[in-house]
């Protein structure tokens, strides 16, 4: 099998590619800058319009995972730099795809869980409708998988993911970095629940949508056991062996968000998400419960 990767240079898609070839799969990464001497095969492309990279495409395997990361102001431009990262690629992956005499067999199309907005207690699985609001969370979630619809591949399997945990990336980084720093406290009123999902589970996902040809459209990639915000700090400050912290107001974290150049939304809005369509085919997640997840990569 040749899985073609796109925005396969980030933590996540290396992730993703070191699993796949592992398991004996041609791995391919489309990427604006390729590197001589990687593990992967690289092919140049510019992420907007079609190339010579567009043969990549034909009769593979497709992993869109392009995109600039969320972990930014919520301003009128960041969220039209987070918009466009998206769409422009998927779009361009969209016309390669049309010129192709076989298409890409199975199109697996990155989402996120924040396209359901601040979800509050509802508990939301796939049949739950995306909000509106606010624009750099649900907006660009919406517009990014509009872009994805009617793609041509022989099937297409959309993949909503929470939080996803796993050792040196930027969001578990971050949470760890707090409570080691002693400011693991709770975030505003701790009730926002945190949909997230251990790495190893993340890619046994992938895998399966890759492998069944059952699985078509949307799927939420998440633990089957949300947790509030904060029971998420206390078993952090648990799992690091830290003393109790004081809570962080939210007008403190909106403070800190704009000292740290990021979106307190990220922090103050929560969804309480499930993967009602992964249990129904019958998938079974390795780390469903947060403080054995957080052991496994954690404690030391």
């Amino acid at each position: 099998m040749r899985v073609v990767l796109a925005g396969g240079t980030g933590a996540l898609g290396r992730r993703i590619a070191a699993d796949l070839s592992a398991r004996g799969a041609e791995t391919v990464i489309l990427t604006r800058s390729p590197r001589p001497g990687g593990r992967y095969r690289q092919v140049a492309w510019d992420g907007v319009s079609v190339g010579p990279w567009a043969r990549e495409l034909e009769g593979a395997a497709l992993v869109n995972l392009a995109g600039e990361l969320v972990d930014r102001r919520p301003t009128a431009a960041n969220v039209e730099l987070l918009t466009r990262s998206r769409v422009e690629p998927t779009r361009a992956l969209a016309q390669a795809a049309a010129t192709l005499d076989q298409q890409p067999a199975v199109w697996i199309q990155m989402s996120t869980l924040a396209i359901y907005g601040d979800g509050g207690d509802r508990v939301l699985d796939e049949s739950a409708p995306p909000a509106d609001d606010p624009p750099q969370m649900a907006g660009v979630a919406r517009a990014w998988e509009a872009a994805a619809a009617g793609v041509p591949t022989g099937r297409q399997v959309v993949l909503r993911t929470g939080i996803v945990l796993d050792r040196n990336t930027p969001a578990l980084d971050r949470l760890a970095g707090l409570v080691r720093w002693g400011l693991g406290g709770r975030v505003g009123t701790g009730q926002q629940w945190v949909s997230w999902l251990h790495i190893a589970d993340l890619l046994a996902v992938i895998r399966l949508s890759l492998d069944d040809p059952a699985l078509t459209g949307i799927f939420h990639a998440t633990s089957p056991n949300p947790v509030r915000n904060a029971e998420l700090m206390a078993t952090l400050r648990q799992v690091l062996r830290r003393l109790p912290a004081p809570p962080a107001p939210a007008p403190l974290v909106r403070v800190g968000a704009a000292l740290l150049r990021t979106d307190p939304a990220l922090a103050l809005t929560g969804r309480r998400c499930v993967p009602s369509r992964l249990f129904d085919a019958g998938f079974s997640f390795a780390h469903p419960h947060l403080n054995p997840a957080l052991r496994e990569l954690l404690a030391p």
